[in-house]
């Protein structure tokens, strides 16, 4: 196997491997939108810090508990995913399919972007609602995507042959 063919193969994996994660997410939300508002409800109502031991915090003045509120945060999160996973999956058509990396290279940049505004906008939002006292693991997750996201980014943008 040639260098060039070698580098498209991990690439083509790493850019298969992210369009099927993105489309378990959205299938998973579409199936259980309830416990994905509810889960965002959670973060938003900062409930879990009044569970024992509760933990006294002027943070806790954040704490936001309309339904609506979780609703429209859900489906915002829903709708970057989805736009997601649309660009990824045409990015991965072209480095398969079609054209290879050059053609394929915007497609999977706007997938990687729109990827990370979704990861930022949990990070970001779960930190202001002080998710990192009691939801850590949720906080270590998110981190550790980014942290994909940006080692995706190194790969189709790199210049490996």
């Amino acid at each position: 196997m040639s260098l060039p063919m070698s580098i498209w193969l991990f690439q083509s994996v790493y850019a298969m491997g992210l369009t099927v994660w993105l489309a378990i997410a959205v299938i998973d939300n579409i199936r259980a939108f309830r416990e994905l508002a509810g889960a965002v409800g959670l973060t938003l109502s900062m409930a879990l810090l009044r569970q024992a031991p509760p933990v006294e915090t002027a943070l806790a003045t954040r704490a936001v508990t309309s339904s609506v509120l979780s609703r429209s945060a859900a489906l915002a999160l829903l709708a970057l995913k989805l736009l997601a996973l649309s660009a990824m999956a045409m990015g991965c058509y072209l480095l398969l399919f079609a054209s290879g990396i050059d053609q394929a290279r915007p497609w999977l940049n706007l997938a990687l972007s729109l990827f990370t505004l979704l990861l930022l906008a949990m990070h970001l939002g779960g930190l202001w609602f002080a998710y990192w006292i009691r939801q850590d693991d949720l906080q270590r997750g998110h981190l550790m995507l980014l942290v994909w996201i940006l080692g995706a980014f190194f790969l189709f943008n790199g210049s490996w042959a």
